[in-house]
């Protein structure tokens, strides 16, 4: 039962269809980790622009999976990229999306055995 995702806007778009249901959740579980690690490594070394290129990637993905807070808060990875902010500002927000990340994709795992 999805508690950490939402795949209502997977299914509308996909009109039912429960293969690119399975396409898109597969995704999410393999490439998501990795491009949030890209972030992690851009915030660490202040590459502003690397984080924002991968926060800006999975930004779609938090929306389609009904992932609100984690949407919320790669839009505020976004802004403190712009702003070329201090490191700590963005340090919680940061873990706050990879902790939702993870729960999402032990769920996916458990309900959709990917």
């Amino acid at each position: 039962m999805a508690i950490n995702y939402n795949l209502s806007k997977v299914y509308a778009l996909s009109d039912n269809d429960p293969e690119f249901v399975t396409q898109i959740i597969t995704l999410f579980v393999t490439e998501v980790p990795q491009d949030l690690k890209q972030i992690e490594l851009g915030i660490k070394s202040k590459d502003h622009k690397q984080a924002y290129a991968y926060a800006h990637k999975i930004k779609p993905t938090l929306d389609l999976l009904g992932m609100t807070m984690a949407y919320e808060e790669i839009l505020q990875v976004e802004a403190w990229t712009r702003a070329e902010g201090k490191r700590k500002e963005i340090d919680a927000t940061f873990d706050s999306i990879q902790d939702q990340v993870e729960k999402a994709i032990k769920e996916i795992k458990k309900d959709f055995e990917v």
